[in-house]
């Protein structure tokens, strides 16, 4: 290489070199925010024998409260209950959604007026849990429930359909359930009986609160196809369960993701005829859960109808209220 050409070269590089020194130091890179902490996906696996006990057994089952023969001889109790959500279940989460409001407060507008046509028909009493905001928004709903002659119940479901884990607060827990209990009792012009949680869901100080209340039976846990005694921290508590179960549900069928794509009314009944036939066999309890908003459509109630009419068809067979059952059951922790 010539002499002349390295000095081409060069010139530039020095000059490139020169202008890296003259410009501005650069900052160091700015440090990312901290993440927060994930939530251990398996809290279980570190803990002892005696702690997961604790957890296990905080709401547990006791005695099984099974009587010998129910009311009149009767060989099947048959409990009715309807959750009268409407569109409480979207507000309390601040869902706006108006399609599915108006869904939701169709259970006030024509779904509970046909659920109580068709029980008047089949001359069957009901019960029916409702969150106190939604009998607040239609109060029409608790005066037609009470019109009826057949001494439909009315208890306490939740203040607007709050998930009791996710709240997870004892202070705003219980102001909540005080609220709830001086509304429908304001409403209803006498004190609730029974209690069932919002989405069936209790935190780790619903028992204790409910137990505080003085409710006579809750009806929101699945430890058995029988009644029995609630332990709290495996101590009796006097409290009666009336046990819910999902396949007696109709929202897995034609609510949540089903979304109204559950046509074949027929294999749910199968379902629910079935239950019940097995619990007449065994001489047990029959407990079936509703929504004014889901099952007050009108295939829906005829379904449920013809349910009904083929429980009567059979011998021995007590339609009851949750809070008659639960009186009834209550003489045996005694």
């Amino acid at each position: 290489m010539t002499p002349k050409l390295v000095a081409t070269l060069a010139l530039p590089l020095a000059l490139s070199l020169g202008a890296c020194t003259l410009q501005a130091p650069t900052s160091p890179p700015a440090s990312a925010p901290p993440t927060a902490t994930r939530p251990d996906p398996l809290p279980g696996v570190t803990l002892s024998l005696d702690q997961i006990r604790e957890q296990m057994f905080h709401v547990g089952a006791g005695r099984r409260l099974k009587p010998p023969s129910w009311p009149g001889g009767a060989r099947v109790a048959v409990g009715l209950s309807f959750d009268v959500d409407n569109a409480t279940a979207a507000l309390s989460t601040g869902n706006l959604d108006y399609e599915i409001l108006s869904r939701g407060e169709y259970g006030a507008v024509d779904g509970l007026p046909r659920i109580l046509r068709m029980l008047d028909r089949q001359k069957v009493p009901a019960s029916f849990f409702i969150p106190a905001v939604s009998a607040e928004l239609h109060p029409g709903m608790v005066k037609e429930i009470q019109a009826s002659t057949l001494q439909h119940e009315i208890g306490i479901h939740g203040w607007i359909h709050e998930r009791l884990p996710l709240l997870d607060n004892e202070q705003e827990e219980q102001r909540l359930l005080n609220q709830s209990l001086e509304t429908l009792t304001r409403m209803m012009g006498k004190r609730p009986t029974g209690y069932r949680a919002p989405s069936w869901k209790f935190s780790k100080y619903t028992l204790a609160q409910i137990k505080a209340a003085g409710f006579l039976y809750d009806s929101s846990l699945m430890a058995s196809d029988d009644a029995y005694e609630i332990l709290l921290d495996r101590q009796p508590t006097g409290l009666v369960e009336l046990p819910i179960e999902r396949i007696l549900d109709d929202f897995p069928y034609f609510g949540g993701n089903a979304d109204g794509s559950m046509p074949a009314l027929s294999a749910v009944y199968e379902v629910y005829q079935s239950e019940f036939d097995v619990a007449y066999e065994e001489s047990g309890l029959y407990l079936l859960t509703m929504h004014p908003h889901v099952t007050g459509h009108r295939s829906r109630v005829a379904m449920l109808e013809r349910l009904v009419a083929y429980m009567k068809g059979k011998p021995g067979v007590w339609f009851a209220t949750h809070e008659q059952i639960a009186q009834h059951v209550k003489g045996l922790l005694k």
